[in-house]
């Protein structure tokens, strides 16, 4: 597989380094590889207006102008492909990057093991982003991607799966999950949530980025938990 990989930096050199870094992963793998270094959000966002075309993006946080978060809010209001990665000396937005739903937050100096095992997280984000869930209904078949898919409820005899349109499927809550992959999670008997949508969860609700509020069933906090750790 080919990628496509932007380095946003005001610093030139720690820029050029971590472009090096991500060039040396890519020939590790055998993958193809365009890495572009940007020396501000500004830059990245006057390019990036043209030509949408990437597959990582990793990011500085503190940065003349724009920060890093807030390019990493207007980048993922209309991308939710995209695998956001921070790359900075700071570790007061940590939070902030769980809004934008980044994959990683990794502090300078940077390791090379560790940024390696981040790629190959995002590269593997990116494939499963082409998985699909076919659904036979009444008169068509639909075929919804993966990712877009932020949860699933039964109400009445159906499930709801939640997407970019909500769409209703008689059709057992467990059979529809083994349909999906190690990103969804089943919560008690009646729903179905992907890990990598929530932003937060509590004893009694599991938060979800778009600001949905799921009840969280008594007993269900430790377990959804685990499956949240066990995805990073």
């Amino acid at each position: 597989m080919a990628y496509r990989v932007a380095v946003c930096d005001d610093s030139s050199e720690d820029a050029r380094y971590v472009a090096g870094m991500v060039q040396a992963w890519a020939s590790s793998r055998d993958a193809a590889l365009q890495v572009e270094r940007f020396p501000s959000a500004e830059a990245f966002l006057f390019h990036y207006a043209e030509d949408q075309s990437y597959d990582m993006l990793l990011l500085d946080i503190e940065m003349g102008g724009m920060n890093g978060v807030e390019l990493a809010r207007r980048i993922r209001r209309e991308n939710e492909i995209i695998q956001i990665i921070f790359i900075t000396g700071y570790s007061d937005y940590i939070a902030e990057g769980y809004d934008v739903a980044a994959l990683h937050y990794l502090m300078k100096p940077l390791k090379e093991e560790k940024l390696f095992s981040v790629l190959d997280r995002a590269a593997e984000k990116l494939r499963s982003n082409e998985r699909v869930l076919t659904l036979n209904l009444p008169g068509e078949i639909r075929r919804v991607p993966l990712y877009q898919i932020r949860y699933l409820d039964v109400r009445l005899n159906y499930v709801t799966v939640h997407a970019r349109e909500d769409i209703a499927v008689k059709m057992p809550l467990s059979r529809l999950t083994a349909l999906l992959d190690e990103r969804f999670y089943q919560v008690g008997r009646s729903m179905t949530v992907n890990l990598y949508c929530i932003s937060r969860v509590t004893r009694t609700e599991i938060l979800l980025q778009d600001g949905t509020a799921l009840p969280l069933p008594r007993g269900a906090y430790e377990g959804v938990n685990r499956a949240i750790i066990g995805m990073r």
